[in-house]
């Protein structure tokens, strides 16, 4: 395999992990060029690769203006700044891996992929959830017909009570003018996942959601703006103090605080979140996706699915039923159970990452994407991503309909769209 070279267009915490696979290893990969508009994470990426000055920009304009200086880009800007420079750089011959959702609306994900078609490259979007050891082997346990033929999957995206206030409402996706609606920023993942499992395409969809608590109107009596001077905050389960503070007591300097600061310190998380949008009352933010979502499904063949996304989780790892005519499945990520009709035996199969590194991510998910990406294009081949430009798509379009049925308040066939 050739060694690949590598641009980062958007230094913040995704970008910065993929960037660590060409640092752990060298002999696969190298990052050669970095975009980015906040001096100390552009200057962290540049100094920890040794990035020319050449090729260490503000704007991703800057280097895409220049000849191809490298074989790929990965693409880690937030969601509404996805569309232009995919298609820049696709049209310059780049390989490339984007942050998933592809862009906020269906006309942006069609110029993406038109431009990825018409410019014979290697594209892969990060639904780090299909590559993950768990997903495999329930792709294969299906595949292999050990429940029957498939019927209905159920799956719940568990949020978490303090992701949902860190990144939905205090945080960068809070609003859809700014990034996208809530089902697709977080389930995009999902929707594309239950697609993959099913092996055929979603014919209709149905949806409900709203936006139920972090509301002005359900604001505490007595509480205040800002959590570091809120007489209620003690007794806040979504306090800015709990949630940072806390983890620092706790040693954990990782995600999601070091998205307050890039040099996380006691002193410099207090004055995030005194001065910043990670210390606002998550009553009084200026948030509007939902914070829970059902989605039902109807695929070709007869079979259906279910999504449920909530917030008021204590867990961030997602659960799945599968059912089969002649069995069920049942996982949470790592621990997948088998029951079989026909012995009334349940089997175990465990395939927990102990990778807890930033690329042991999603069960492993992150690592096995970059690693997928990388030997694509090092080897020039297409097959090792699991999904390309034409099925990302339709999977995406699945958001939108779904969408478009809980605003319409009605049934979206998928072909319509």
């Amino acid at each position: 395999m050739k060694k690949v070279s590598l641009c980062i267009i958007g230094a913040g915490s995704r970008g910065t992990g993929y960037a660590r696979y060409a640092s752990e290893n060298p002999e696969q990969a190298e990052v050669v060029g970095v975009a980015e508009p906040r001096d100390e994470y552009r200057k962290r990426i540049a100094e920890e690769h040794s990035v020319s000055p050449e090729y260490t920009a503000e704007d991703w304009k800057t280097l895409a203006a220049k000849e191809k200086f490298a074989d790929g880009v990965i693409i880690a800007t937030q969601d509404a700044m996805h569309a232009d420079p995919a298609v820049v750089f696709a049209k310059k011959g780049y390989h490339i891996l984007l942050e998933k959702p592809m862009a906020p609306s269906q006309e942006e994900c069609t110029r993406i992929v038109n431009a990825v078609k018409g410019s014979n490259i290697i594209f892969a979007v990060c639904h780090v959830l299909r590559y993950t050891e768990y997903t495999h082997n329930i792709k294969e346990l299906v595949k292999a017909g050990v429940i029957g033929d498939l019927v209905n999957i159920q799956r719940l995206e568990p949020v978490g009570y303090w992701h949902q206030a860190h990144s939905f409402v205090r945080g960068n996706w809070g609003r859809e003018d700014d990034s996208s609606c809530m089902l697709l920023s977080k389930c995009c993942h999902d929707l594309d996942w239950i697609r993959y499992i099913m092996g055929v395409p979603c014919k209709s969809v149905s949806s409900f959601g709203t936006l139920k608590h972090f509301r002005e109107d359900e604001k505490p009596e007595g509480a205040g703006e800002r959590c570091i001077e809120c007489a209620y905050e003690p007794k806040c389960p979504y306090s800015a103090k709990k949630i940072y503070l806390g983890r620092i007591t706790w040693g954990s300097t990782d995600w999601p605080v070091n998205v307050l600061a890039p040099d996380v310190t006691e002193e410099s998380i207090t004055d995030a979140i005194t001065n910043g949008p990670y210390g606002r009352c998550v009553y009084s933010c200026d948030n509007d996706v939902v914070d829970n979502q059902v989605v039902n499904m109807l695929f070709e063949g007869g079979a259906t699915a279910s999504l449920t996304m909530t917030a008021f989780t204590e867990a961030t790892h997602r659960k799945t039923r599968i059912f089969g005519t002649k069995g069920m499945l049942e996982g949470d990520g790592s621990m997948i159970r088998h029951f079989d009709f026909l012995t009334d035996t349940w089997e175990e199969i465990d395939t927990v990452s102990g990778d807890h590194s930033i690329l042991g991510g999603h069960g492993g998910g992150d690592l096995g994407l970059i690693k997928s990406f990388i030997s694509a294009v090092g080897n020039n081949d297409p097959e090792a991503v699991l999904s390309g430009p034409e099925e990302t798509l339709e999977t995406h379009m699945m958001v939108f309909a779904a969408e478009k049925a809980r605003r319409d308040n009605t049934v979206i066939n998928i072909q319509d769209m």
